[in-house]
């Protein structure tokens, strides 16, 4: 095996998936501390407390204690170098989270035991559905009351359509949580609560010891044997190729906040899940153990440092080596570039890297020249990579600033954010109107845009709600945009690309378009 291959086989890329509250980010950090990345987990709880979770860096998410962007965070753990895309959960996410999940090889979704799979999951779920990539589920704080877990099985299988394998089986939960059974090992592993730390003591004991009943209580002996017989007997098969294609889910329980089933997920997560995977390009297939360089273009972030006031752009690599300093090609540009002080990222710690490989990510100082989705690649061999489909927002709002002034900010900010793919920018055509529409997938975008556009750009904005709910991007139209029949409370706009889209306040107005105008073909999603 080459030397590259031997690098990049040990690269494992994920994102963290949940519904808000699942804890997602406790679970970031327990794996965190095990690579030895941080010392000390943050917290999240509490406005009192001034620790703060380690992949939150914006100031609002530290006042609210949610994450709103997605962060990048790498650390290594038994020979693996792990790189984690820690994506929002909470239901007001941005269109950056959706755009993350398309640089991860596969994902990990954490589940509430007591609230099973919630609306965020599922939304999260059909992107990573969409691309076919392995899922894991950690079912996770099993210390507290929590639903049947055959029942939990069910729900992901009914509501997520994923066959699931338990990896291991609770035993009991809340108050009478007493641990899990490995169904690989046939051992038990023992949960006690000490005191108020709760911490997690492994303890491993055969199914058939007779010390069981002592350990877990008769009760759980019996209905533990129960489980598993019918889990063995009736169950599903685990099976790589299955697992691999996005079609089975291992699933794992546990307790994140005491630290119990994290390590045993993680080195069973680590046997499974596969290293960087083929991605598709233009010109066919890109093997991650190909020499050339490449990779693609799927966040920027903007203001990550007020000291400097720069603009990053995050990168996955997804074939060759990257080193520092290198020659490469923008492709969407056809210019040649060097990418000098390629950083690593641990939220808003950075380092500065001499080289990396297929499967991590980096960050590279962006003079304005980077979009989303953009390929760059060595010059020796072009590649250019699918483009990463605009998904609808589903909020509108008229945007102007309150000091005329400030209208060259006004207008930087606007576009700066828009590029990071956090808002949605629109322009009304036929009105000469400077006014801006503004679209996000989720409400709470409107107010880190408004937070971000006072605090990073100085200007103050205001905004005005639009009743419209649904975007389609016009594909085909048989006449000039602006002589289509449309209701009254249907809008014609230009996104800043000199696309014409279509606002709608219902579906009926939608179809009433279609019927109205013979030939017009609309798209839900825009691919440029």
């Amino acid at each position: 095996m080459s030397d590259l291959r031997k690098h990049i086989e040990k690269r494992r890329t994920f994102a963290i998936i949940s519904h808000p509250d699942a804890g997602k980010t406790t679970l970031t950090e327990k794996l965190l501390l095990y690579g030895g990345a941080i010392n000390q987990a943050g917290a999240v709880k509490g406005k009192k407390s001034d620790r703060h979770a380690v992949s939150d860096w914006m100031e609002i998410e530290k006042q609210r204690g949610i994450s709103v962007t997605s962060s990048v965070l790498q650390f290594r753990y038994e020979g693996f170098c792990i790189n984690i895309l820690d994506t929002p959960g909470h239901q007001d996410f941005s269109e950056d989270t959706y755009r993350t999940l398309m640089a991860a090889d596969s994902a990990v979704m954490v589940i509430d035991a007591s609230k099973g799979v919630e609306n965020q999951t599922r939304k999260l779920f059909k992107v990573c559905v969409m691309r076919n990539i392995p899922i894991f589920t950690f079912i996770n704080k099993m210390d507290r009351d929590s639903k049947n877990p055959f029942d939990l099985l069910e729900q992901i299988e009914d509501e997520l359509g994923i066959k699931t394998y338990p990896v291991n089986w609770p035993i009991g939960s809340g108050k009478e949580f007493k641990g899990v059974y490995d169904r690989s090992t046939r051992h038990i592993i023992s949960f006690s609560a000490n005191g108020n730390s709760r911490q997690a003591d492994a303890i491993e004991a055969d199914l058939s010891d007779s010390s069981l009943d002592d350990l877990i209580g008769p009760l759980n002996h019996e209905t533990l044997s129960d489980d598993i017989e019918l889990l063995d007997g009736g169950g599903e098969e685990f099976d790589m190729e299955l697992v691999r294609k996005g079609k089975l889910s291992p699933v794992f329980f546990g307790s994140a906040l005491t630290n119990f089933g994290v390590e045993p997920f993680l080195e069973n997560f680590l046997k499974m899940t596969p290293a960087p995977l083929k991605r598709n390009c233009i010109e066919g297939e890109c093997d991650p153990a190909d020499d050339s360089f490449s990779a693609f273009v799927f966040k920027i972030q903007a203001n990550m440092n007020k000291a400097h006031r720069d603009r990053l752009t995050f990168m996955r690599i997804c074939s060759g080596k990257f080193e520092r300093d290198m020659e490469v090609l923008h492709v969407q540009s056809g210019k040649k570039m060097r990418l000098s002080q390629p950083q690593q990222m641990m939220a808003q710690e950075r380092e500065i890297i001499e080289s990396a490989y297929a499967g991590d990510i980096i960050g590279v100082f962006d003079p304005g020249i980077f979009s989303i989705g953009d390929t760059v690649c060595s010059p020796k061999r072009k590649v250019t990579f699918e483009g990463i489909p605009t998904f609808a927002p589903e909020h509108f709002a008229r945007i102007r600033h309150k000091d005329t002034l400030k209208r060259k900010q006004f207008v930087k900010g606007t576009e700066q954010i828009a590029q990071e793919g956090a808002i949605q920018i629109f322009k009304e055509p036929y009105t000469g109107m400077e006014e801006v529409i503004v679209g996000v997938v989720g409400v709470l975008q409107f107010e880190v845009f408004e937070y971000r556009m006072k605090n990073e750009y100085n200007v103050e904005i205001i905004r005005e709600p639009l009743p419209y709910s649904y975007i389609r991007w016009i594909e085909e139209t048989p006449k000039d945009p602006k002589e289509l029949m449309l209701s009254s409370d249907t809008k014609i706009v230009q996104d800043f690309k000199d696309n014409f889209l279509l606002l709608f306040s219902s579906e009926w107005n939608i179809n009433w378009a279609t019927d109205k105008n013979p030939g017009l073909v609309l798209a839900e999603f825009n691919k440029d």
